[in-house]
């Protein structure tokens, strides 16, 4: 028996949203008047015994009921927050501290044990996919083990977390769908985007990845699905580059799908309807890029990813002046290659500017690459850029960008088109220009064929082959390929991993021209300095970075990129050189200025360890 004092309770004192949960809590306790107080008789109903506190049990499905939490020192709640749950690890005495006896087995385990426990069961799973979800699984429960298995195993699981398994991983991701990660802004949204952004419980945020899902790697349109491609990149912004998760939002824009297979798939869990263009699309992305920097402020980082072509130039011209703004389909791609371009250098001789590129693809990868090509050859030669772009050539679906096309040329492939009579095919056209680089952005696979890696092979001692596109299906041709009808003698890189291929009894181990070279390392470098816009001049800075990481054991092997196993060491010279250049170009905030850049970008890394509680 419990007492309620009518005068401190008077209903007119009440809020608004307890008045409509009185009906369901008084359906739950009988009252009885006793003079001036009010005395509660507890009623147990439907809930074996426990007192229905809320009316939940009582309630009807008609009836509202709210959804209490408490924010308590519950060692329940501790084992089921990502951020500081350690499972096993929780050593006797957190165990006392923490409200945990009895929640746990008595064993105690160390992080290392631990990470060999998951790896081994990881390697169980034959499938793909499997191991993907394993992982989002273990992100979902242990954020610290999560990024500790993938800091230390990173050449074996990126595979999984990034291309090629993410690719599979959208197209299936309403049917693996489990919890959701990040926020989704949708068409619904429209006019309240701010709020749903105040939603997040992370205040702080430096780097946001967005994606409207629209080309997803090689895949095309996954809409609402595509939200793998910023939930996998900025796992690999704080396994490779260190930026804190806490730090991090993944962003997926919902403005519909013309994907009919998604449209009519019962699982399917965005907008069921037709894409939305014009200006009912502009005007939801320029809400977003102003709620953006109104919450966040001027200095987040907001990375583009997956938008299709139409869009991706038009956004980062648009934003690149008055937001830190960053395509990395166009500008990372572009950025990663020109690496492998430097660092061949020293494999098939000459400078950048000896060499004729040949492009298969002019979309945002394919012309990104180019035009930083061009802007190196010109920081080079001291020529004018719209000079040192005639030593590139671009092939789209309808044949060599040439002048004569002008006309109906999109307005990014404008700058490519050279003086040159019409070429209709690939083949005809290395024959034509004779490139030494061969380059593929196409989102075709198998279009490198035998006959065009034979003709590179016979007009270069050292053709230099780079299959970018993603996923593996859609590599145009494999380094098998590349090896064999070359007669070993192409130098190899590819936007997907290949296994090492042994011809003619030599061990060729080809090279993975991977964005999360540099995107991780990159954004780093835009946070230490407090960046508030990107330049080219950045790109080059981390192109020249990266290339220079590269060893003379990594040459001896033939490859133009270091091996991921030293990838934090890379992201923190990318970071130091980027953020060196940042503020030489006088964009920088945070003043004054390091000493040594490559210690302080360390020394701000995100270390995955166990903290100790009290």
């Amino acid at each position: 028996m419990m007492c309620l004092n009518s005068h401190r309770h008077n209903i007119r004192t009440l809020s608004p949203h307890i008045k409509k949960l009185l009906p369901v809590i008084m359906s739950s306790i009988s009252l009885k008047e006793n003079g001036g107080e009010v005395s509660v008789t507890k009623n147990y109903s439907n809930g074996g015994g426990l007192r229905d506190l809320y009316g939940e049990d009582s309630a009807t499905e008609d009836h509202l009921i709210t959804p209490w939490t408490f924010s308590v020192a519950s060692g329940y709640s501790l084992l089921r927050d990502p951020r500081y749950n350690k499972g096993l690890a929780f050593s006797e005495g957190e165990r006392d501290a923490h409200y945990l006896r009895g929640l746990l087995p008595p064993v105690v385990f160390n992080q290392e044990l631990q990470e060999k426990r998951l790896m081994h069961n990881l390697r169980q799973y034959e499938v793909p996919l499997h191991r993907y979800m394993a992982l989002m699984d273990l992100q979902e429960r242990n954020e610290r083990l999560f990024y500790r298995l993938l800091m230390d195993n990173v050449e074996e699981l990126l595979p999984v977390v990034y291309t090629p398994t993410v690719g599979e991983a959208c197209q299936k991701y309403g049917s693996i769908f489990r919890r959701p990660q990040g926020l989704y802004i949708s068409l619904k949204e429209k006019g309240k985007i701010l709020e749903v952004l105040k939603n997040w419980p992370e205040k702080s945020i430096q780097v946001i990845v967005v994606t409207d899902g629209e080309r997803i790697l090689g895949l095309g349109d996954l809409g609402c699905q595509g939200m793998g491609i910023p939930v996998g990149k900025l796992s690999l912004y704080t396994a490779l580059g260190g930026v804190r998760p806490s730090s991090c939002l993944p962003i997926t824009i919902d403005v519909g799908t013309n994907n009919e297979k998604l449209l009519n798939d019962e699982f399917y869990i965005g907008l069921r309807q037709r894409r939305a263009t014009g200006k009912e699309y502009a005007e939801l992305l320029d809400e977003f890029m102003r709620a953006v920097k109104q919450n966040y402020g001027e200095k987040v980082l907001i990375q583009f990813e997956d938008f299709a072509n139409h869009n991706a130039f038009d956004l980062l011209e648009k934003y690149s002046s008055s937001h830190l703004v960053f395509n990395d389909d166009i500008q990372g791609t572009a950025s990663v290659v020109l690496a492998g371009l430097l660092a061949s250098l020293k494999l098939v001789g000459g400078t950048l500017a000896d060499h004729t590129f040949l492009f298969l693809g002019a979309g945002e990868a394919g012309t990104g690459i180019a035009e930083l090509i061009a802007l190196e050859i010109s920081k080079q030669t001291k020529a004018p850029v719209e000079e040192t772009r005639k030593k590139i050539w671009l092939v789209d679906s309808k044949g060599l960008i040439v002048s004569s096309r002008l006309e109906s040329l999109q307005h990014f492939k404008k700058p490519w088109a050279h003086e040159h009579e019409p070429v209709k095919g690939l083949l005809d056209a290395v024959k034509a220009i004779k490139p030494t680089v061969l380059i593929g952005s196409s989102g075709v696979g198998k279009t490198f064929t035998k006959e065009v890696v034979e003709t590179m092979a016979s007009l270069n001692e050292k053709p230099l082959i780079l299959a970018l596109s993603n996923p593996t299906s859609q590599s145009e041709c494999t380094a098998e390929e590349a090896y064999t009808w070359s007669k070993g003698k192409a130098i190899f890189a590819s936007g997907s991993p290949f296994d090492p291929v042994e011809y003619e009894g030599k061990l060729f181990v080809p090279g993975q021209a991977n964005n999360a070279y540099i995107f991780p390392g990159f954004g780093l470098g835009l946070i230490i300095s407090g960046a508030i816009r990107v330049r080219d001049e950045m790109l080059l800075a981390a192109s020249e970075a990266l290339a220079a990481q590269v060893s003379e054991e990594n040459y001896d092997k033939g490859l133009i990129y270091p091996p991921f196993s030293n990838i934090r060491k890379i992201s923190a010279h990318i970071a130091a050189k980027v953020a060196a250049k940042t503020y030489d170009l006088g964009l920088a905030s945070h003043l004054p200025r390091p000493k040594d850049l490559v210690k302080y970008a360390e020394s701000c890394m995100y270390s995955p360890g166990y903290r100790s509680y009290r």
